[in-house]
């Protein structure tokens, strides 16, 4: 029997208060986190883990949905500590998490950087070093989409590009449910795309969320804004 735990990470982000949302699938076998915040987080991700009374030592494999900083920031710390965790990523974010491509995210504040006002400018370099200063690390499972693992209860892992191109979701068949990553985030009790301005590709992330109609779900777990199960389907065709 596998369980799947949503952990409630709470932090303040430039004085604001602020949570993210990664799972925890577990069964007699492995102990797999999806996500795995911003750098320094590892102690907080734990924190949240005893809260629901898991004790991460079990820790067996990193599912990454995509290397935004938020999601990979605390991974090499993951890795220093938890040495017989595996990664898991695409194919198409490996190179970046690795540190053999520059982050996409960097790429875009770096294009962007021109526009900017001389205030602007000013909380961009900081942006800037905060993204350069991410630790690569290995990807050791590299994904694609309709990859099947009897991990947990079973999960399949759909690829939904749009907020980056190498953007996966996860679906837990035994418990059907959806972790989106950033493909979808829960907004004011809504399901919406993640931020616009950090969507790479709009049209793409639409056509990513309406792969998910072809899944029975009855619960939706959104890297921001946590657990969605209000008419689901209904609520995804209202996305796009």
């Amino acid at each position: 029997m596998s369980k799947i735990n949503v952990l409630d990470v709470f932090f303040d982000f430039s004085g604001q208060s602020d949570a993210i949302h990664p799972v925890i699938l577990e069964d007699e076998n492995e102990m797999i986190l999806i996500d795995c915040g911003y750098p320094n987080f590892l102690s907080l991700i734990e924190e949240a883990a005893l809260a629901k009374n898991i004790n991460i030592k079990n820790l067996s494999k990193i599912i990454i949905t995509h290397h935004d900083y938020d999601h990979i920031g605390a991974l090499a710390e993951f890795k220093r500590k938890y040495l017989k965790v595996k990664v898991l990523a695409s194919e198409e974010d490996a190179p970046y998490i690795g540190g053999s491509k520059k982050s996409l995210r960097l790429q875009q504040a770096e294009n962007i950087y021109g526009s900017l006002s001389e205030n602007e400018k000013v909380e961009a370099d900081y942006f800037h070093k905060m993204l350069q200063s991410i630790e690569s690390c290995n990807v050791d499972i590299k994904l694609k989409d309709r990859d099947y693992f009897d991990y947990c209860g079973g999960i399949e892992i759909i690829a939904t590009p749009g907020h980056m191109p190498g953007h996966i979701s996860i679906y837990h068949k035994e418990s059907k449910s959806l972790i989106t990553g950033d493909a979808l985030v829960v907004e004011n009790g809504e399901l919406v795309i993640a931020v616009p301005q950090y969507t790479l590709d709009m049209k793409e992330a639409q056509n990513s969320v309406k792969k998910f109609l072809d899944y029975h779900i009855e619960r939706i777990i959104c890297y921001h804004g946590g657990i969605f199960e209000n008419e689901i389907s209904d609520a995804l065709k209202r996305v796009f």
